[in-house]
């Protein structure tokens, strides 16, 4: 049996219909396939490969790790010198009220922390999260969502969690005293790439401090970068209580984290002691890579080149088939009239060596989220096909 026989016959499947795109080797922002066909990868592996794939300098820094120890021990018992140095150089990109890192394997894990964590701090019970949000797909992270389509099948789910409007002031007004956390996207992700303004920011922060409700941001595909700052509520003048990372954090490597204060991360410490475990949160060649990615974003310059390769993509991506396009950096939304227009260049696109994609509660809108490192050349090639794919 060849692999694709073996995919299907031996690895769980999550639809009927994957993609059954077949690689063997990634580098920069593209891919190739086992006959060496080439893929420009304008997704980044969901919001993922900010820095390319197999970034030299993260490759240096996993190689130098394997040549030191793999897994220790469980979470928070060795000082393991990846992750005091991830977490230090964490706390460095952030104000100086986000001090305390808690390092996980993805996002889904970092959501589930985020909300112990906040339960545990206010010894409240209710979460506060969007209509159609995307927090991850465990139990918990699942029950935040705000899509009934994914939930359904799955309830009862954890009780308490009630749904606002991404960006409606007078839905502010269901925070409460009894509310423990809000939780929301600072940029709505698979919602199609929604971007509220920065008064609506504000103002739900001004609600979260009259209540005593804690702010949680989930960056899982806004941060490290995507949107231009290395963290998306830069745009907004805020700073929330706790901060959701993963995807692109890892350079390629499964890692993710959920930060806040040492006074509220402190909770977990006490009745019980151990509120949250992890066996390889912070592994230390993911920690490792983590840091690189860092590293490489702040000596690269990568911040200062994302708006310039997002207008570049927005001034050559014009058809009469494109309704228009949403984007907070190089976080993008294409629209179409619907899906049914959208799939077949989807299709196209990728045989002709594009990979985009579409959104989960938005169907009608092309997701492009490049890796920060994309060239000018690299998006006029990209953007010419798809536009041959459109044709």
């Amino acid at each position: 049996m060849n692999n694709r026989q073996l995919f299907l016959s031996h690895l769980a499947q999550t639809t009927d219909f994957p993609l059954m795109i077949e690689i063997e080797k990634a580098e920069g922002v593209f891919m190739f396939g086992p006959e060496g066909k080439k893929y420009l990868d304008l997704i980044s592996g969901i919001g993922v490969s900010n820095v390319g794939h197999r970034h030299p300098k993260v490759l240096e820094a996993i190689q130098e790790q394997l040549d030191k120890y793999l897994h220790l021990m469980v979470y928070g018992e060795y000082v393991q010198s990846p992750q005091v140095k991830l977490a230090k150089a964490l706390c460095d990109t952030l104000p100086s009220h986000l001090d305390n890192v808690y390092l996980v394997n993805s996002g889904s894990e970092a959501v589930e922390g985020a909300l112990k964590l906040a339960k545990r701090f206010t010894n409240r019970r209710e979460i506060i999260s969007c209509i159609n949000a995307y927090h991850g797909s465990s139990h918990g992270s699942l029950s935040v969502g705000g899509n009934e389509i994914f939930k359904r099948a799955y309830r009862p789910l954890l009780p308490g969690v009630n749904h606002i409007v991404y960006g409606a002031y007078s839905h502010l007004e269901q925070i409460t005293e009894n509310t423990a956390a809000v939780i929301i996207e600072t940029i709505q992700g698979e919602a199609g790439i929604k971007v509220a303004c920065k008064e609506y920011f504000q103002a739900l922060r001004k609600r979260c401090d009259a209540t005593g409700t804690l702010l949680i941001l989930d960056e899982i595909q806004a941060g490290f970068g995507r949107t231009g700052k290395f963290w998306a509520f830069e745009h907004f003048d805020i700073v929330p209580d706790i901060l959701v990372c993963a995807k692109g954090m890892g350079g390629g490597m499964p890692i993710g984290a959920f930060i806040a204060n040492k006074t509220v991360m402190g909770a977990f410490k006490n009745n019980p002691l151990l509120g949250h475990i992890t066996t390889f949160g912070g592994h230390p060649v993911s920690a490792a890579a983590s840091l690189a990615t860092i590293q490489v974003i702040q000596e690269e310059k990568l911040l200062e080149q994302v708006e310039a390769k997002a207008d570049l993509f927005k001034k050559l991506l014009v058809h009469p088939m494109i309704k228009g396009i949403r984007n907070k950096g190089l976080m993008m939304a294409v629209e179409f009239e619907s899906f049914e227009v959208l799939k077949p260049i989807i299709d196209r696109a990728i045989e002709k060596g594009v990979i985009t994609d579409w959104f989960l509660f938005c169907d009608d809108s092309m997701r492009i989220a490049p890796p920060l490192i994309i060239s000018e050349v690299e998006i006029e090639q990209a953007c010419g096909l798809i536009l041959e794919a459109i044709g």
